[in-house]
């Protein structure tokens, strides 16, 4: 059974850190191409940060600098490191597995595999 499973998720104030985790069973994680997206009420899914089993990385241009994404394969688990936090960083983050060697991180509708989602609020 596929699972993804995200944690980590809390109210923190602007300007804080946080770091999401995303423990992936079920499938090779070799075969995917991974990503956090997040979505905010009211607003349309957007992509946030890719990463492929090589390392490679790419990231929303409203994130970089600020946000890191990053991958332990010894422990099938994916992060997100969040820094610089914003208001605007409220949403629910996803994490995502797309059966390619490389998936575009904007919509999401290329991802086959997703977690249930963990809610990040930065408020104060």
């Amino acid at each position: 059974e596929v699972q993804l499973v995200e944690s980590g998720g809390v109210l923190v104030q602007p300007g804080g850190s946080l770091r999401l985790s995303c423990a992936v069973s079920g499938f090779t994680r070799s075969n995917y191409y991974m990503a956090w997206f997040r979505q905010a009420p009211g607003k349309e899914r957007e992509g946030v940060a890719g990463i492929h089993i090589a390392g490679t990385t790419t990231y929303a241009d409203s994130v970089k600098g600020r946000f890191t994404i990053a991958q332990d394969n010894t422990r099938n688990t994916l992060y997100l490191q969040m820094n610089s936090l914003k208001p605007e960083d409220t949403a629910m983050y996803y994490c995502a597995a797309c059966e390619k060697w490389w998936c575009p991180v904007t919509t999401g509708y290329e991802y086959k595999y997703w977690g249930q989602g963990t809610q990040v609020t930065v408020s104060s």
